[in-house]
């Protein structure tokens, strides 16, 4: 089983192909670039270097959210054009648990954090048994605040991974009681072939569809959505005074 995996989620942009227990190539970027300019030719590298006839890739696993809107629409329109192409199925992995399927058989829980902006972290919290991963609490965008209370009440080792950790690991450090860890360098970001990997195991659960069915989760609002709801707000708020 061949599945290409993708990830534009966040500012890591990142290309692998997985084919059962093997990690063929991941090609990974964690730097300031559009992702528009960077994934496609990305991919094109990992296919000439391994001389990857895209035809015999099995699906096609993209990390389908929470994580940037505009990373996110350029991952699942990569995604669902090369399905379409392909005519290969979409698999779509929620973002923060591929982060979490980083720290494999880690012990304790396993908090991936997204910065969400306004103080907020795309999140999840996870566990594994038995060699399998485990959602104890599904990804969710909360108040950092909220988030550790959460973890406090569960009274276990966290290990936090992902790019909101630099923004509050002061805060994590200085509110946290419960006894807590840093990933390392080499698995602390979004990786595509965790996310690969991750969706195998999701394609044998049946959990995948067509590309014209995929469309990502944001969670939440965007930016300019929410913007533009608090102005209508305001207007309606003058029209009845």
């Amino acid at each position: 089983m061949k599945i290409l995996g993708l990830d534009s989620s966040g500012i890591v942009a990142s290309v692998a192909v997985v084919e059962d227990e093997i990690l063929t190539a991941e090609y990974t970027v964690n730097y300031k670039k559009t992702h528009s300019q960077t994934l496609l030719p990305m991919l094109d590298e990992v296919a000439k270097m391994t001389e990857l006839d895209l035809d015999t890739v099995d699906a096609i696993a993209v990390a389908g959210g929470p994580g940037s809107f505009t990373g996110l629409r350029i991952g699942s329109a990569t995604a669902k054009g090369l399905g379409l192409a392909l005519k290969k199925p979409l698999i779509s992995v929620p973002t923060v648990e591929a982060l979490a399927y980083n720290l494999y058989d880690t012990q304790g829980l396993i908090c991936p954090i997204m910065d969400a902006r306004r103080n907020q972290v795309y999140t999840g919290i996870y566990r594994f048994k038995d060699h399998r991963l485990q959602t104890v609490e599904d990804q969710m965008a909360v108040p950092i605040e909220e988030l550790l209370a959460k973890l406090e009440q569960y009274g276990e080792r966290v290990t936090f991974l992902g790019d909101g950790v630099p923004v509050f690991r002061k805060l994590i450090q200085e509110k946290l009681q419960a006894a807590f860890s840093f990933a390392p360098a080499h698995a602390n970001r979004q990786r595509a072939a965790a996310v690969a990997s991750l969706g195998l195991v999701y394609y044998e659960e049946g959990k995948y569809g067509t590309a014209e069915e995929h469309v990502p989760d944001y969670l939440r609002v965007s930016q300019a959505e929410r913007e533009r709801a608090e102005r209508e707000k305001a207007k309606d708020q003058e029209a009845a005074q």
